[in-house]
């Protein structure tokens, strides 16, 4: 190497170290002081709840807010929820429940939540996930409820009805569809693997580029890389966590259909949030079995105007052809125009439940 690269290489170098030496103190400064906000609350007898989505957000907003670059708000948020994760952990580990195995998305997205500290508890059903938070077995769960391409998950959606659990927060995953094999060429694949929905959600693309090849639903993307490693001309369609999980190559990569192919994810617990000034507030309802009723239940929305971000209907299961609407509203149920909101519509609707107030997902 040149000699001046290499002198002018070691100042640059030199610099790194100092400041890295001096992000290490402070990132034990802070861990200090995170443990220190532990023993206040102890000793005034605070039994609340030691992860608070509304302050992890307001942290994670306020940091976007001084970001001047290079890196992005993308790379920064990541840093400091891993820090948090890091400091919460010190006082005992969040348990996470999400829908396994490991290596789905739903585990990313508990990883882009609650970081890489949380004691991750992957469940074999949806269903698992409720009942392992409700049981005090995990202390948040982490469930699908809605995809950009392939609309509503109705499995999160009925159970919500019956649960005791409140919705405390949402993560949204951009969801990249790879396919993972070790073949070198999409001509040796015979046969492709994938959870359902991912294989709609790539149909035009195996259309086109491995047209005939026959595809095998399974329970999940992880279960379907976990076979594709074990046999020769075979494919699986799967996200990165797979991906590194299994050793598997990706081959081609953001394969989805949808180029903002989403997933919306809710964080359940057993408390929901504080304001934040950038909140969502879900809730189910149902409306009286006569003409305008629909109309009714939803003018108090209007007429407080409060915007109403998404409306989900399904069947009751209580009586056939009567149906519960899903609601999300943005703001907080401690707004003064939502609780005029819902104050109106707990006189108005034959049944309403809130199912929490939680910050909007930062991304």
């Amino acid at each position: 190497m040149n000699e001046d690269m290499l002198r002018e290489l070691g100042v640059v170098r030199e610099q790194i170290d100092t400041i890295d030496a001096k992000m290490l103190a402070l990132l034990n400064q802070r861990a200090k002081c995170a443990q220190h906000v532990g023993e206040i609350k102890a000793k005034y007898g605070d039994a609340g709840y030691v992860y608070r989505p509304e302050r992890e957000a307001q942290v994670l907003r306020r940091i976007q807010s001084l970001n001047e670059g290079p890196l992005p708000n993308e790379s920064v948020t990541f840093f400091f929820r891993e820090v948090m994760s890091a400091c919460l952990s010190l006082e005992d580990p969040l348990g996470v429940a999400f829908l396994g195995p490991l290596g789905t998305f739903s585990e990313s997205a508990a990883v882009k939540q609650f970081g890489h500290a949380a004691r991750l508890a992957p469940q074999t059903t949806i269903d698992d996930v409720f009942r392992e938070v409700e049981a005090g077995h995990a202390d948040y769960g982490v469930a699908p409820v809605e995809n950009s391409t392939e609309g509503a998950v109705g499995r999160t959606l009925d159970l919500l009805l019956g649960s005791s659990l409140k919705i405390c927060g949402e993560v949204v995953l951009r969801i990249h569809q790879n396919l993972l094999t070790r073949e070198t060429e999409l001509s040796a694949i015979r046969k492709v693997y994938s959870h359902a929905q991912s294989l709609a959600q790539c149909h035009e693309w195996l259309n086109s580029n491995l047209p005939g090849v026959p595809r095998i639903s399974v329970g999940s993307n992880a279960e379907a890389a976990r076979l594709a490693s074990l046999e020769p001309g075979v494919a699986a369609i799967a996200g990165e966590a797979a991906s590194e999980r299994y050793g598997l190559p990706r081959l081609v990569e953001s394969i989805e259909d949808e180029p903002n192919n989403t997933t919306r994810f809710l964080v359940l617990g057993r408390h929901d949030a504080g304001r934040t000034g950038s909140d969502k507030t879900s809730l189910i309802m149902s409306a009286a079995n006569r003409p305008g009723a629909v109309h009714e239940l939803l003018a108090p929305l209007a007429d407080a105007g409060v915007s109403m971000t998404r409306l989900e209907s399904r069947p009751a299961r209580a009586a056939l052809w009567e149906y519960v609407f899903y609601v999300d509203i943005d703001g907080h149920r401690d707004d003064p125009a939502v609780k005029a909101a819902l104050d109106d519509l707990a006189r108005n609707a034959a049944y309403l439940k809130i199912l929490g107030s939680y910050p909007q997902a930062v991304y």
